[in-house]
Formats: C-alpha cells, sequence, structure tokens
C-alpha cells in the first residue's frame, strides 16, 4: 500500500514538473509556424510543374482543397481547445479511438517529419552549390540539421521567433512576387506600361487546357501542398493561452494560405501562358527577371534556402514533441521524456536530428531514385494523418459527454458533414494516388510502412501493455 502511495506521488512529481512542456510560444509564433509548414519549395520552385499538368485549373484545385484543410484544421483545433497536451492528435487518437490509432498515428507522423527534414536540408544542399559549387553537397545538408537540431535543443521560445523569422521570409517574398505581378498585370509595369491583362487565364486552351483529369491532378497536387498544415496542433501544448490563440491562428491561417498560393498562382498564370510556365524554370525567378533585375536567380535561391531551413526547423520541432507523446503512453522508450530545464525533449529532439542525419548522410551515397520513393511514402503517410485526425473527431465526438460538447469553445466546421466531405475527398485523392503513375510509387512504399509498424505493435506486445496498464487504471 505504502508502495502504491509512493509510486502515485511519483507519477504526480513527473507529470506536473519534469514531464510539463513549457507554454512559451506566443500567437505570432503559432501564425507563422504553421504558414511556414505549409509554404516552401514546392511553391517557390515545384509551382511551374503542377501548373504544366493541370493549367489554369489550379487555381480551382488550390481553393478546394484549401477548404477540405480548413475541415481538417477545425476539427484538430476542436480537440486540442478543450484538451491542449503534448503529442496532439497522436494523443487523441490514443484517448479516443484505441492504442493501435495512437501509435500508427504518433510514429508515422514522426517518420513524416524525419523524412522531411531529409530532404530538406538536401535541397538546402543543392542550392547552396549556386553560391559555393565547390563544396561538396553533404556538408551542407549535415551543417543544417546540426544548426536547426541546435536551435531546437535551446528553448522553445528562440525556436518559436526562428521560426517566426524564416516564415517571414518566405511571407514578403510571395508578397513582393504578387505585387510586381499586379503591377505588371494592370499597370504594365515592365511592358512599356501597357498593362498585359487577364486573358492568358483562358487564351491558350482554355481554362481547362488538360481536361478533368488535369483538374484532379491539380486537387492531388494542391492538397499535398497543404499536408503539415496540422502541425499547429503540436504546438498547443506549449502555448500561451491555447483557448484564444490556437483558434485565431487556424482561422487566420486558412485564409492567408489560399490569398498566398491563390494570388502567386494567378499572378503567374496571367503573366505567362500556362504552357510556357515550365520552360520559364522558377516561376519567381521569371517575374523578377522580366523587372530587369538580374540578381533574381540570387534572390530566389536566398528564400528558398530560408524556406528549407524552416520547413526542417519545423520537422526537428514537430518530431521531437511526437516522440515525447509516445513516451507518455509508453510507445517510445522512457528515456524520451526527459526534459532540461526550459522544457525541451531533448533526448527525443537528439533521436529526431540523429535519425534524420543518417538520413541526409546516406542519402550522398544512395541513388536518388531511391531517395524519392522514400519521399513519396512521406505524401501518403501525411494523408493518413489527416484520415486519422477527422476519424478522431468523430469519435471524440460520441465519447464526450452532451453537455461537455455543448460548452466546447471552439467546434469543427458544419459538423459532421464537414468531416464526411473532408474524408471522402482524402479518400478520392488517395484513389488518385494509385491510379496516377507518377505518384503511385507513394502507395506502394507507404502501405508496407504502415505495416510494417502495425507488425512491430503487436510483436513487441505493445497491444498487451497497454491493455494491463488500462486494467491497473
Amino acid at each position: 500500500m505504502l508502495n502504491q502511495t509512493n509510486s502515485s506521488t511519483e507519477q504526480e512529481i513527473h507529470q506536473s514538473d519534469q514531464h510539463a512542456l513549457k507554454r512559451h510560444l506566443k500567437a505570432r509564433h503559432i501564425r507563422l509556424m504553421a504558414l511556414g509548414s505549409t509554404i516552401g519549395v514546392g511553391l517557390f520552385l515545384g509551382s511551374g510543374t503542377a501548373i504544366s499538368q493541370a493549367g489554369p485549373s489550379i487555381l480551382l484545385g488550390y481553393l478546394f482543397a484549401g477548404m477540405i484543410a480548413f475541415i481538417v484544421l477545425r476539427a484538430l483545433g476542436e480537440m486540442a481547445v478543450h484538451n491542449p497536451v503534448a503529442g496532439s492528435f497522436a494523443q487523441y487518437a490514443h484517448e479516443y479511438v484505441g492504442p493501435l490509432a495512437g501509435y500508427l498515428m504518433g510514429w508515422g507522423y514522426w517518420f513524416y517529419w524525419v523524412i522531411v527534414g531529409v530532404a530538406e536540408v538536401t535541397a538546402v544542399g543543392i542550392y547552396m552549390g549556386l553560391w559555393f559549387p565547390d563544396t561538396p553537397q553533404w556538408i551542407w545538408a549535415l551543417g543544417s540539421l546540426a544548426l536547426m537540431g541546435g536551435l531546437n535543443f535551446i528553448a522553445v521560445r528562440l525556436f518559436g521567433e526562428f521560426e517566426f523569422w524564416f516564415a517571414l521570409i518566405k511571407v514578403v517574398a510571395i508578397i513582393a512576387l504578387i505585387g510586381v505581378g499586379c503591377g505588371v498585370i494592370f499597370l504594365g509595369l515592365g511592358n512599356q506600361g501597357i498593362p498585359i491583362g487577364i486573358s492568358n487565364l483562358w487564351s491558350h486552351g482554355g481554362f481547362f487546357p488538360t481536361g478533368l483529369n488535369g483538374f484532379l491532378l491539380s486537387v492531388q497536387m494542391a492538397v499535398f501542398a497543404y499536408v503539415g498544415i496540422e502541425m499547429i496542433g503540436l504546438s498547443a501544448g506549449e502555448t500561451e493561452n491555447p483557448e484564444k490563440t490556437i483558434p485565431i491562428a487556424i482561422d487566420s491561417l486558412i485564409v492567408r494560405i489560399l490569398v498566398f498560393y491563390g494570388g502567386a498562382l494567378f499572378v503567374i498564370l496571367s503573366i505567362f501562358p500556362w504552357n510556357e510556365v515550365g520552360q520559364v524554370g522558377s516561376p519567381f525567378v521569371a517575374m523578377f527577371e522580366r523587372l530587369g533585375l538580374r540578381e533574381a536567380a540570387g534572390i530566389v535561391n536566398f528564400v528558398v534556402v530560408t524556406a528549407a531551413l524552416s520547413s526542417c526547423n519545423a520537422g526537428i520541432f514537430s518530431g521531437g514533441r511526437l516522440l515525447f507523446g509516445l513516451s507518455l503512453n509508453s510507445y517510445a522508450p522512457k528515456i524520451m521524456k526527459k526534459l532540461s530545464k526550459s522544457g525541451v525533449p531533448t533526448v527525443a529532439i537528439l533521436t529526431t536530428v540523429t535519425v534524420a542525419s543518417l538520413g541526409a548522410f546516406l542519402n550522398y551515397f544512395v541513388p536518388e531514385e531511391a531517395f524519392l520513393l522514400v519521399t513519396a511514402a512521406v505524401t501518403f503517410i501525411g494523408l493518413m494523418v489527416w484520415v486519422g485526425i477527422l476519424s478522431t473527431q468523430l469519435m471524440f465526438r460520441k465519447k464526450v459527454p452532451e453537455n461537455v460538447v455543448k460548452s466546447l469553445s471552439y467546434k469543427s466546421f458544419i459538423w459532421p458533414y464537414g468531416s464526411w466531405i473532408a474524408l471522402a475527398t482524402i479518400g478520392f485523392v488517395l484513389v488518385l494516388l494509385g491510379y496516377q503513375e507518377q505518384t503511385r510509387v507513394g502507395v506502394y512504399v507507404g502501405i508496407p510502412i504502415i505495416s510494417i509498424l502495425i507488425i512491430v505493435f503487436y510483436l513487441f506486445g505493445l497491444h498487451r501493455q497497454q491493455q494491463h496498464q488500462g486494467e491497473s487504471k
């Protein structure tokens, strides 16, 4: 009896002191963190390829996908405001769906951010080659991981500050693109004062030049672009006044993303015929070069480097919090619970950085095709996380008492219809993922990864461990 009392006391001390994350992230940090995790290299350099596949209809694709992302975020926000905890949706899945769901959500999303981090620092190495062509690419990749990992070790507030400024650089670059583009379209800036207008949106084969297949492909690509936006939920446990901060961040974030993505693509498609965009390289570079700025390549290179560092920074932050949350449910080693005096999960972050470093270093040796296989799996896992969030929120509504539901200060969007529509849409996108030859590899790699995680869950007896814990409670 005495031992039970001592054990209970120790557990309370751990929860209240040793295992408590610090609420040091402010509203401006949260808004820019989530924005920065979504707007990245894909928009600055990859948008040309997306436009060449879908034409002007990609605008509608991003608008529709943005609404789905908003529904997912609101579903997550409802749970995060009600119970802002470490581990976010992985913890909610564990509590409201079951141990296996929480395990898969946590480890799957950790894998997602580790590989995203590897991809982004590899991109940094490629982009730095423009300025330092004689320096090996792997040095920049590992150096970037070490730098971002170091920032995450110090304090969550410092992480928030760096992420704020990284994301701000991207935002300023996009605003500059939209501003300059509107000047070209409506004022004839750089075109001898003759406005270009917006006729390019329909003058080259119509608004749907590649037909229904092209439009569906644009929806698919747009949904992929928004994956990562859900990381806002992981910050709830370290946010000052989450009941106020999270709703404001979610509601304003989706508007900003739609404006930035939609505005940038509108400008690009209005100025350049859609079938020429892929031939001019980066649309951002082409826009500045149109005004005679010879430094355009260097400017965009700087923006893209900061964009990649921002995503890597967010990945390390997310990976550390996920391992910390997984350890609280005994899905990860107990040592992952260890926090520094400033409330940083140091061991979990070190583990995330170490695994990502191995990936970045191995990328120097393995063929590019193998690396792309893993990256494709990330997209599949990201969409499965969205399915998990929506499914968890539906179960949350079923298991929480009716009086609690009525008292929720922040609720999901047009529940339950919004959640079901989003689930159906994501399911359709997953089918498209397997249908399109260039994205099918994500299914081939993603399903085995999830299968391996399930096998490990039962092979190591994690399901029995959770049953014992439930009985002891």
